[in-house]
């Protein structure tokens, strides 16, 4: 297949999911779409001789389209940047203790407990996989997923502080993620190496302060770009160079492209969108932005569910997903539980929001570009269809859900939440 063509497949498949669950189905926008994607994906793989045109369609697109570069490399910096200029800076600037401890130290914790419970699973199960694997599964599928989180929090009933708190997280906790899923992916690919703690920290010190740096300094030059001129098409023109610049020198200096975004976005939002010159200028580009957003975030979750379609899904591997959703759920309460513990006073949060933050913290197509980036191995194939259980779990149940789950626990708990 062609690009035009992969383009053009793409495009018209989302906009057909998009069409008929406006029309008929009317679930969130995202959710009904990849609901749709999943559908198609289950009656290409179950009815393929009966339906040889369709099947061939969906199978030649899956498998021309490499999920993994498209998201990171492409979609992801417009995603994010397009969250970011649109986050309100006070928000985070007074909650920023409680995100930065969630996205950092609640990570890890989430990765190590999620790897653990999971290697006792699989141990019971009689699955002999290394350890090194789990810490790699945990790492991948630990961090909440900004993009998931922006299109389903967007119309959520969840009280403010804790929206900007997981909004917050999701936007910064793909460093140390990163960090972890490339360090115990290493030592993972070659047996004889052995983690090293001071490596993981040279590694996470390039990759998050090396991001920052870039974003705020290339942010800051187009911010300034932006001030001086009232052109509103060299503006748009501005802020897409600036994102695709960010993901090529990103790329060069091994720095994170995420938070080098994320950066950038919350400078040109505080600023750009408050102070500059033209007001009129200033709606139309968040306009421009959140479009954007919306079209891209339809042709993401298309992709996640036509992803299934690629990969071998066997029986048990399913069941020990659905274990997985369970266990994951456990190690992101207990990695919000024990900062709040130590720290329940500096972060001014009562233990009735753990539920809220545990069930509010999704997971999407990052933990599948991840581990359709690992290298083969014995245990990718687990790792992946409960990677794809886990997210579609998240996005599915958990995004539906919400709200019902928040006015349930808020008219049993009083206070919810300390404002």
């Amino acid at each position: 297949m062609n690009f035009i063509f992969i383009l053009t497949a793409l495009l018209a498949i989302s906009t057909l999911f998009s069409f008929v669950n406006a029309r008929w189905i009317r679930l969130p926008g995202v959710i009904g779409v990849m609901v749709l994607a999943i559908i198609s994906a289950i009656v290409t793989v179950a009815a393929g001789s009966a339906m040889p045109g369709f099947s061939r369609l969906i199978l030649g697109l899956a498998n021309s389209i490499d999920f993994s570069k498209t998201l990171l490399d492409v979609m992801l910096g417009f995603l994010l940047f397009a969250s970011a200029l649109h986050f309100d800076v006070n928000k985070l600037r007074d909650n920023l203790r409680g995100v930065l401890i969630i996205s950092t130290i609640g990570v890890v914790l989430s990765t190590v407990i999620f790897a653990g419970l999971l290697y006792e699973l699989l141990l019971i199960c009689r699955i002999d996989m290394p350890f090194i694997y789990c810490l790699v599964f945990g790492a991948l599928i630990s961090p909440t997923d900004a993009v998931a989180v922006a299109a389903l929090l967007t119309k959520s009933k969840m009280p403010d502080r804790l929206k900007t708190i997981i909004s917050g997280e999701s936007l910064f906790n793909d460093g140390i993620g990163i960090v972890l899923f490339v360090s115990f992916s290493e030592v993972a690919s070659i047996p004889e190496k052995n983690f090293s703690l001071v490596e993981a920290t040279k590694l996470f010190g390039q990759e998050v302060f090396g991001g920052l740096l870039l974003g705020g300094l290339l942010g800051l030059i187009a911010y300034r770009m932006m001030r001086v001129i009232s052109d509103f098409q060299t503006i748009v023109m501005i802020s897409v160079t600036l994102v695709l610049s960010i993901a090529a020198i990103s790329g060069l200096l091994h720095v994170s492209a995420p938070l080098a975004v994320v950066a950038a976005g919350l400078l040109i939002g505080s600023h750009c969108f408050n102070r500059h010159e033209s007001i009129e200028h200033s709606e139309e580009l968040e306009k421009v932005w959140s479009l954007a957003d919306e079209l891209l975030n339809t042709v993401l979750f298309v992709l996640i569910g036509l992803q299934l379609v690629t990969i071998i899904v066997k029986p048990d591997y399913l069941l020990i997903g659905a274990a997985a959703v369970v266990i994951l759920l456990a190690a992101r309460a207990l990695s919000i539980i024990l900062p709040i513990a130590f720290l329940r006073r500096s972060l001014n949060m009562q233990y009735n929001s753990i539920a809220i933050l545990t069930w509010g913290g999704l997971r999407g197509g990052i933990s599948v570009a991840l581990a359709l980036s690992l290298p083969e191995s014995p245990y990718k194939s687990l790792i992946l269809t409960a990677g794809f259980v886990i997210v579609v779990f998240s996005i599915i149940c958990q995004g539906l859900t919400l709200n019902t789950f928040i006015n349930k626990l808020a008219s049993k708990q009083r206070p919810l939440i300390t404002e």
